[in-house]
């Protein structure tokens, strides 16, 4: 069981440091307004009557992934380093963004942490069956474990999607990135 509780903060870790790289990216003005334009169209085609769900189901197709022994690990990085380059797209067209540190938005928050928690979780179960694979470990062995932090996981992305979307339309109401920008002039 520590062994299990140390995986889980490295690829804490892990996820962490790969999204700050993503965000200290340099995104050229002209790119990052056009990732802001889709980044508003896929908010808009999201809300609605079920918008938690939809960021449920998003973030829940991005984690289920990240249990796939070894490809997952690689998958939550790629997608950790992809948030971080959101983060830093969004930064370039909204100043004050730029004074935030990147990772204070995912600790910060409480669909963050969960959403840190259930990709950090399910990489470290890819990394240990991947593992179990290479020891040839009898895999029966891992489906009680696997099939719990699943549920765990989704549980995790169920009520952070619900807290997501309802800080998002009561603090970003049509645009946000404008408001942001309003605040800092």
């Amino acid at each position: 069981m520590n062994k299990r509780i140390i995986l889980f903060f490295v690829f804490l870790g892990v996820f962490s440091a790969a999204f700050s790289l993503g965000a200290e990216m340099q995104v050229p003005e002209e790119e990052a307004k056009i990732f802001l334009e889709e980044f508003n169209k896929l908010i808009e085609s999201l809300k609605g009557e079920n918008f938690g769900f939809e960021i449920f189901m998003h973030n829940t197709q991005i984690a289920l992934a990240m249990f796939i022994p070894g490809f997952g690990i690689g998958w939550g990085v790629f997608s950790a380093v992809s948030t971080g380059f959101a983060f830093a797209a969004l930064a370039t067209t909204t100043p004050l963004l730029g004074e935030i540190p990147p990772l204070a938005l995912i600790f910060a928050t409480p669909f963050g942490l969960m959403e840190l928690a259930a990709y950090s979780l399910a990489m470290s179960r890819s990394f240990i069956l991947i593992v179990a694979l290479f020891r040839k470990t009898p895999l029966k062995e891992q489906w009680k474990p696997l099939v719990i932090e699943i549920g765990i996981v989704i549980g995790l992305l169920l009520v952070g999607g619900i807290i997501e979307a309802y800080m998002i339309e009561s603090f970003g109401g049509e645009d946000l990135m404008p408001k942001l920008n309003e605040i800092k002039n």
